[in-house]
């Protein structure tokens, strides 16, 4: 049922307040006045007052101004007719294309789903990336955050994995991003010709701060409606620090009462609600989300950060523009290796990460002043074959190939003996001629 009220009666930066009863939180409004119309929607109820977050921003907003609720919380439009094409936080096509007003409309932000409807992790996503498919391999309904600093290559790494993921649908969104990080995000994907397979929802810096609240529920509902359909779905998000901070932005101007370092007392379970849309669906398909999270300062007690860290399932550490073998982990990738990958996977795992760890042993030990052995140069040679190979980002190849050059990698420096595996799965793939 759609009210209407004419009488405003606070504006307080672009949340305008309105005496108003029977209207639900989130739902929308539109308000009309001398500069057109604008859509709202109610972020807090205040007794008969309702507070409504203006999308456009309140400028231009007198308080005679029309407001009409509408009856129905922000939706989104759902069919075949969204892959290969672009979207704002509000779900309105950027990329001129048409219009898409005769799709079918889905409600956002809904619940999770319930735990009866799920099932235990058991899908890989191939990324091409050998930091992660060798050693944190991405497992099919899985949440986990890429943290990392102002200045790292995070938004070159989702572009990498979302256009060589081993998914059916990729639905990319952008939050906050500047313009130029957005054309880059589009023209990858057209480049590697995948944006047939893909939807992007993308926000810049220009949009206005609620629509970057609407970019996780949007792409979420459209991901939940697919999976539902079969397809195994790939959510990229960029970056959820900006997430939590247009919270923090509109919970300053309700003035609601501040937590840690001004984030809304809610940060845990705003957070949570968007992660756990994770899923694997029985009998159906899945859901996967890959969220870059910037660490302000490169603190991990960041507040965002750090309360993603109890929500998710691992995390990827990117640092000097590599992910980092020591601190990132996927907590879930135990289901998988050897399982969904060759019966070698984990042995060459964690053999390639423990020689690794003893070359930094070593490269400690030179910087101390310590005389260089011959077993040194082996180490500090399988440490650059290890970064040229494995770390560096723009490597690309599947897992297989990894595991097979981790082998070569290995018989490069290294005797049978040496690298810690039964005898069994040696003979079986160490190299021939080494």
């Amino acid at each position: 049922m759609i009210i209407e009220h004419s009488r405003i009666i606070a504006i307080q930066g672009d949340i305008i307040t309105v005496p108003a009863t029977g209207i639900s939180y989130g739902e929308l409004a539109s308000v009309k006045g001398r500069r057109g119309t604008s859509l709202a929607q109610v972020i807090r109820l205040r007794g008969e007052d309702v507070l409504l977050q203006v999308f456009a921003g309140a400028r231009g907003v007198a308080t005679g101004d029309q407001v009409r609720f509408l009856g129905h919380p922000m939706q989104a439009a759902f069919g075949d007719a969204l892959l290969g094409r672009i979207f704002n936080g509000s779900g309105d096509p950027i990329d001129n294309g048409a219009e898409l007003v005769a799709l079918p409309r889905i409600p956002i932000g809904g619940p999770s789903v319930n735990p009866i409807m799920r099932v235990i992790p058991r899908g890989f996503i191939e990324t091409r990336v050998p930091m992660v498919d060798v050693f944190n391999p991405l497992v099919e309904s899985q949440k986990l955050p890429i943290f990392a600093a102002a200045g790292e290559p995070y938004n070159d790494l989702l572009a990498r994995i979302g256009m060589r993921a081993n998914a059916d649908i990729v639905i990319l969104g952008g939050i906050g991003l500047k313009h130029d990080e957005y054309l880059k995000f589009r023209n990858a994907f057209e480049e590697a010709g995948v944006l047939s397979r893909t939807i992007m929802f993308m926000h810049t810096a220009s949009d206005p701060v609620v629509e970057r609240l609407l970019v996780p529920d949007m792409s979420l509902a459209v991901a939940e409606q697919f999976a539902i359909q079969g397809k195994r779905v790939l959510v990229l998000l960029t970056d959820m620090t900006a997430f939590a901070d247009a919270m923090k932005e509109i919970a300053i101007s309700m003035d609601q009462v501040p937590s840690n370092l001004g984030y809304p007392g809610s940060l845990y379970s705003d957070l949570a609600s968007r992660y756990e849309k994770a899923v694997d669906f029985e009998g159906a398909g899945s859901i996967t989300i890959l969220a870059v999270t910037t660490m302000p300062g490169d603190d991990v007690t960041h507040p965002v950060p750090d309360n993603t860290g109890y929500i998710t399932e691992g995390q990827f550490y990117l640092r000097k523009g590599v992910i980092e073998p020591f601190g990132s982990l996927s907590r879930l990738k135990q289901l998988v290796i050897g399982k969904v990958t060759r019966d070698d996977h984990g042995y060459i795992m964690n053999s390639m990460i423990r020689l690794f760890a003893k070359s930094r042993e070593v490269e400690q030990k030179l910087a101390m002043g310590f005389d260089k052995t011959p077993d040194d140069d082996r180490y500090l040679n399988y440490a650059k074959l290890f970064y040229d190979r494995f770390m560096d980002l723009k490597v690309d190849i599947g897992l297989n190939e990894a595991l097979d050059l981790g082998w070569k990698t290995m018989a490069e420096c290294f005797r049978p003996d040496e690298v810690g595996i039964k005898q069994e799965i040696v003979d079986q793939y160490w190299p021939d001629g080494h």
